[in-house]
């Protein structure tokens, strides 16, 4: 009997996924996963809906989030998993992080609109719908109104991403905030997705793993859909190096990245039940 699997890192309407907390169940039941955890970007506002659907199911939701920081001028995402979604602590840290996101969002805008682009906040909100606005929400409203992109990547190829006419950084958080915040919450802290098409990986992951686990994180994603076999094995090797948990997800955001499954990935994503019974456990030490 093939052993259940588990997606540990997915995103709703509530950021900038398309599917909402409750379809995310409803295609986590109909995939057979035993577990699954909302990871929405810098907010918590789907999980109760979340955790509601999962009520009577045999899919277990896992209430989680995704925090965006930077380290050596470098983004490093951390995920936050089995955490107290309640917590007036966590959510005013989280509502901070908002607030800067729409400052950027303000100037990316603005940019757009001098290069001639009829694009607004309003409708960049609306089509949003939650409480996290983003690039992708603003690369969505350019694809559908200009013909010179035809996919997602073409908008952040030409205006969004780091170097282009209309990118604007906006201030992060650290990984020590973000995961004393986590911990504080209840929750386990993992670094997602560490190796992220960023140049000489291997010697910057080691590099920031030395930090992080001084930080105080908990665990690393060693299945990821982008990953190939020995990324996956050197990324097993660093968490026994540094006496870290391991985690694993899809990234799943919905039909903006159809290429992207949940539970598989790509195709060849098998996250095992094991590192939910061990990440469980493990937040109980938070608590």
């Amino acid at each position: 009997m093939e052993k259940p699997l588990i997606d540990l890192h997915i995103h709703s309407t509530a950021s900038d996924g398309s599917l909402t907390p409750a379809e995310l169940i409803d295609m986590a039941e109909e995939l057979h996963l035993a577990a699954a955890a909302l990871t929405d970007h810098d907010t918590v506002a789907g999980v109760d809906a979340f955790l509601q659907a999962a009520t009577g199911r045999n899919v277990i939701a896992v209430p989680g989030v995704e925090i965006s920081t930077a380290f050596d001028r470098r983004e490093v995402h951390i995920v936050g998993l089995f955490i107290d979604h309640h917590s007036p602590e966590l959510n005013a840290f989280l509502n901070d992080i908002c607030h800067k996101r729409h400052e950027r969002n303000e100037k990316i805008i603005t940019k757009l609109q001098a290069r001639g682009y009829d694009i607004t906040l309003d409708e960049v909100a609306a089509i949003a719908g939650g409480d996290v606005v983003g690039r992708p929400h603003i690369a969505r409203i350019l694809l559908e109104k200009y013909d010179e992109f035809q996919v997602l990547q073409d908008v952040f190829d030409k205006l969004l991403k780091k170097g282009r006419p209309a990118y604007a950084p906006r201030a992060l958080t650290t990984p020590v905030e973000a995961i004393c915040q986590i911990h504080h919450a209840g929750g386990v802290a993992v670094w997602a997705h560490p190796i992220f098409r960023q140049p000489n990986e291997y010697h910057w992951c080691r590099k920031a793993l030395k930090y992080l686990k001084h930080a105080g994180i908990d665990a690393i994603e060693v299945y990821y859909t982008s990953f190939n076999a020995e990324q996956t094995e050197m990324l097993r090797n660093y968490a026994a190096e540094f006496e870290l948990a391991m985690s694993g997800g899809s990234d799943y955001h919905g039909a903006a990245y159809s290429e992207t499954r949940m539970g598989t990935g790509g195709g060849g994503l098998r996250v095992p039940y094991e590192f939910y019974e061990t990440l469980r456990e493990l937040a109980q030490k938070y608590r």
